[in-house]
């Protein structure tokens, strides 16, 4: 499986192509742990993503560095301008969801946009790993599909519940167990 380093390498040279305020914004610097797979790695080797694994890499990879870049963690984007990073947190988003209407997968966007919501709830609450496990799960129900016990949990996260985290979590750890 490609790693996180990977998908931000796929996502630098992605905005480099792109160009305008994103590719004026990169940061030089390296990113990504060497070894390990990220939410859009894991989203990517679904079934649900098959015949089109680098595509959902890098949209993934660019709605996770647009939550970054709102949340102040970015990986591949540096902007010590918080309107801005806002601003251009909000067109990564775009990006990569349009990728995703090209494709058609309409419950994948559904997911993405529970994604962004959840993960702006947590960030209100100052809750981190309630954010991660946000991802985790979502990357998850993005590869290969939602579930009723992956919608309990979010609901559970909506709701403010504090076991919210762990049921995430839970379900994203079942489903891969199986694969």
């Amino acid at each position: 499986m490609r790693t996180a380093a990977n998908g931000a390498e796929a996502l630098r040279a992605a905005l480099q192509a792109e160009g305008g305020p994103l590719a004026e914004a990169l940061d030089g610097c390296p990113v990504g742990a060497p070894g390990r797979p990220g939410p859009a790695q894991v989203a990517a080797a679904g079934p649900r993503a098959s015949g089109f694994e680098s595509e959902y890499e890098l949209l993934v990879e660019m709605i996770l560095e647009g939550s970054r870049l709102h949340y102040g963690s970015a990986s591949v984007l540096a902007c010590r301008d918080p309107d801005l990073a806002l601003l251009l947190g909000d067109q990564l988003y775009a990006l990569g969801l349009a990728r995703l209407a090209v494709l058609g997968d309409l419950a994948a966007i559904a997911e993405l946009a529970d994604v962004i919501s959840l993960i702006a709830q947590a960030h209100a609450g100052a809750d981190a790993e309630l954010a991660e496990a946000v991802w985790e799960a979502g990357a998850v129900a993005i590869g290969w599909g939602r579930s009723c016990d992956h919608e309990s949990a979010k609901e559970l996260a909506r709701a403010g519940d504090p076991e919210a985290a762990a049921a995430l979590r839970s379900v994203a750890a079942s489903v891969q167990k199986r694969r």
